[in-house]
């Protein structure tokens, strides 16, 4: 992409991402944001990027499992995750609002 380009509401409509989860994605050529609503009990299973991935909740909570630890975030708290650590995501009983900064793009979100 060679030129700004600027998103309003109505192109950013929520998407099916995981059960209970809805997303929409924006992307450069090397970094993209994506934006998560997710319900309550909603579980991203434990996976692999090779994108870096830096995660701010933006309300709710959400629990990183990662290495054998567990660590629940709340809102304005940071996750910032290396390339191939596997790791897993789910909320509790409240929903959660997050974003994701990734680098390089994962195309399967665009």
């Amino acid at each position: 992409m060679r030129e700004i380009a600027i998103y309003y509401n109505d192109k950013l409509s929520l998407k099916p991402s995981v059960p209970g989860a809805k997303m929409w994605a924006v992307g450069l050529d090397k970094t993209m944001l994506t934006y998560f609503e997710m319900e309550p009990n909603t579980k991203f299973p434990e996976h692999s990027h090779e994108a870096e991935q830096i995660t701010l909740i933006l309300d709710g909570e959400l629990t990183f499992t990662y290495e054998g630890r567990a660590v629940t975030l709340k809102s304005g708290e940071v996750i910032a995750i290396p390339s191939n650590i596997v790791h897993a995501a789910s909320t509790g009983n409240k929903p959660c609002k997050a974003v994701d900064a990734w680098s390089p793009v994962r195309k399967e979100f665009l």
